[in-house]
């Protein structure tokens, strides 16, 4: 019985999801089975904490997961506890900026408003850089409902939350040629090499803007196919028309370790590869029939050194799509739309951490979930 007992523990603890494979180009069995550990994080928070819409997450050298979430999104029933006068006993926000250790403890929470910058009214993307230092964006690109301006910054803190510096400032877009303004920064990237940041400029612009990861200095720009960035009006966006010449909504930019730069042009259904310098590699599309929020929000490579496997936060169909990244090809996926754990609710980003385990951040949902590999491996 005492067997049986912790058989039945452990089957509560992790919920089997299946991974079905599409399109694969290798062996179905080297495609993993995901599984959600419904222990992490640990809850509840602290000080009745909650979180609002996730808009960024990033896997540090620790496997610390480091989410920014949206306070300003959590409705007023979610926030009782925090109105005045309160109307129930449950919940505060949560500060924007979070820690998680690996077994889902809360390390720290820090950020929002304070002396010396501007911080976003629609936190959007995350880093921890290579020297230890937190990168955050805000994707706003209208004034707020209170007539707050819109994002045109993206910040820099230590780890435990003392600003260092700010790039751009709150206000609207000076257009996707403008080396001093963003608009709507959706993500960060680092490369360790140069000490180069890379940014997603991608709610009001349209482009990949790179900048020195210390002084801030402007080093270069490009747009879709490697091109200078536009602002034309490229209308909706249609599954049989062509390739569009622009990006649309640039959701996310990773560097790998070999020195190619990948982007996620969300709207468009598409990947797009370059070199550092901004000279277009490939092109890869996903789900092409899929409209608006798109298939290719976020991307993650796999641990091991080759980075041979992407994860692909695809929104539009509540999945995670794993991918060759020497290829393009998918090998499979898993999850699909609900709230209840082992499902998806516009998953926002998708990250794997050191072990091969993935991490995925809802929007609507307002949550994380961590799926660990339950059967099988990573193909190599």
């Amino acid at each position: 019985m005492r067997a049986a007992a912790k058989l039945f523990l452990a089957a509560a603890s992790v919920l089997l999801v299946s991974a079905a494979p599409v399109a694969a180009d290798s062996p179905t069995p080297q495609m993993p089975r995901y599984a959600v550990d419904t222990s992490w994080p640990k809850l509840p928070l602290p000080n009745k904490w909650t979180f609002g819409e996730m808009g960024g997450m990033f896997v540090d050298s620790k496997d610390h997961v480091w989410v920014v979430q949206r306070p300003g999104t959590l409705f007023p029933w979610e926030k009782a506890a925090a109105l005045d006068p309160p109307t129930g006993r449950c919940c505060v926000p949560a500060p924007p900026v979070m820690e998680f250790d690996p077994q889902g403890n809360l390390v720290q929470a820090w950020g929002g408003p304070g002396q010396g910058y501007e911080w976003p009214t629609t936190e959007h993307g995350i880093l921890v850089d290579h020297k230890g230092n937190v990168w955050v964006g805000g994707s706003s690109t209208r004034p707020g409902p209170n007539g707050e301006p819109a994002d045109g910054m993206l910040l820099k803190f230590t780890r435990d939350g003392k600003f260092l510096m700010q790039i751009g400032h709150a206000g609207p877009s000076k257009g996707s040629l403008d080396n001093t303004q963003l608009s709507g920064v959706a993500d960060i990237a680092i490369d360790p090499s140069s000490n180069e940041v890379f940014v997603a400029d991608g709610y009001g612009n349209h482009r990949i803007i790179v900048f020195d990861a210390d002084s801030g200095a402007f080093k270069r720009k490009w747009g879709a196919y490697g091109k200078p960035p536009t602002d034309d009006k490229v209308g909706p966006y249609y599954p049989s028309a062509p390739p569009a010449s622009q990006f649309r909504n640039v959701h996310c930019v990773k560097v790998s370790r070999d020195g190619l730069v990948y982007v996620c042009d969300r709207d468009n259904d598409r990947m797009q590869v370059f070199k550092r310098d901004g000279t277009f590699v490939a092109e890869y599309f996903y789900g092409k029939e899929t409209r608006p929020p798109g298939t290719v929000g976020h991307i993650s490579f796999s641990p091991d050194p080759q980075q041979s496997v992407l994860a692909l936060a695809d929104l539009g169909n509540f999945q995670v799509r794993l991918v060759r990244r020497a290829t393009g090809a998918v090998i499979g996926t898993f999850g699909d739309f609900g709230n209840y754990a082992g499902q998806l609710n516009r998953m926002h980003q998708a990250a794997f951490d050191s072990k091969g385990n993935i991490f995925t951040a809802e929007a609507a949902g307002k949550r994380i979930q961590k799926w660990v590999i339950a059967a099988g491996s990573l193909p190599q």
